[in-house]
């Protein structure tokens, strides 16, 4: 496929995409549980709790104790969604997550939307970019970072069959609709392009803006190969050898820390592999601020024309 054929089919946020996948998946698995700390709404879960209220579990804002739940839950044989905003997802019940659901490798969904700085208004307190480095290095560990609202709710529905515990990470703005449900497949990567100058790696929300910055790089006559990594662990490390050894160089795309994200889990492949010049389109080891969310992608370098500059430098770098 050329990044000229890509077409967007409407635009819908990715938390919608959950919400409309925990309802799917909770009609075909009847194990299938929502828990949530006070944010049924924000994340969406009016069908579920509308179809299967016996299977919603509203804990007040009391997140550890949402994960403790949730573990115990699974010893009985149910699938539990916890649902709150990233940050609280993460970063408040790190210590739970460790403790009761990662070390026994208890088969809890923990579902995290408003991710990142596209988040907006709400401010750096909330616009968690630390959140993928902090799952992923729990072992056993699924990290999972959909694209746009399709991906998102094939996700949602692939994860309630996926033993083993995962974190998937969504966001709140409305973002161009641009995928297939059926082309996700957990572990795998989805290439858009094939290229030769450069391959552009990115995760989430940054897919589109890296496809935009594809076609802007195409229009100066260099050869780009866009792969979405929607799964940040396991790591699709044939997809990505493939690519870089035809390329010679990468750029690494995310709506999250250069540290500790997809650019790190990239960096680590290819230099152990095949080492090559990588430049990291991301935040820059710093917290984000009050903004639109478009606002703050362009504040913070995480645009389209961002993704262009990091291409034409890492080309220039495998040249000399």
């Amino acid at each position: 496929m050329a990044l000229k054929d890509i077409q967007v089919t409407g635009n819908k946020d990715t938390r919608s995409g959950f919400g409309d996948g925990i309802l799917e998946a909770g009609r075909k698995n009847p194990n299938v549980v929502a828990l949530t700390a006070d944010l049924a709404g924000s994340l969406k879960l009016g069908g579920f709790m509308k179809e299967f209220p016996e299977r919603f579990i509203q804990v007040g804002i009391a997140e550890a104790n949402m994960i403790g739940i949730a573990a115990g839950l699974t010893i009985g044989g149910k699938v539990p969604y916890t649902t709150t905003f990233a940050n609280f997802s993460t970063g408040r019940v790190y210590d739970q997550i460790r403790q009761s659901v990662a070390y026994s490798g208890k088969n809890v969904k923990i579902c995290a939307s408003h991710a990142g700085l596209t988040l907006g208004e709400d401010g750096a307190t909330h616009q968690i970019l630390e959140d993928i480095g902090l799952m992923k290095m729990l072992p056993g560990m699924t990290v999972i970072v959909p694209c746009d609202y399709n991906q998102t709710k094939a996700a949602t529905k692939a994860i309630a069959d996926y033993k083993g515990p995962v974190y998937l990470r969504f966001g709140r703005p409305v973002w161009p609709i641009f995928t297939n449900e059926e082309d996700f497949v957990i572990g795998k990567a989805q290439q858009f392009s094939e290229g030769n100058d450069v391959t552009i790696f990115a995760c989430g929300h940054l897919v589109w803006k890296a496809i935009e910055a594809g076609r802007l790089l195409e229009e100066k006559g260099i050869s780009v190969e866009v792969i979405n990594i929607h799964t940040i662990k396991p790591l699709d490390e044939e997809a990505v050898l493939n690519s870089i050894k035809k390329t010679k160089c990468a750029v690494t795309a995310e709506e999250h820390n250069i540290i500790g994200g997809l650019g790190d889990a990239i960096a680590q492949v290819a230099s152990k592999h095949f080492p090559i010049p990588i430049e990291y389109v991301g935040t820059q080891d710093t917290f984000g601020e009050s903004g639109t969310p478009a606002q703050l992608l362009t504040k913070y370098g995480l645009d389209a024309p961002n993704i262009v500059e990091a291409a034409e430098k890492v080309i220039s770098r495998k040249a000399h």
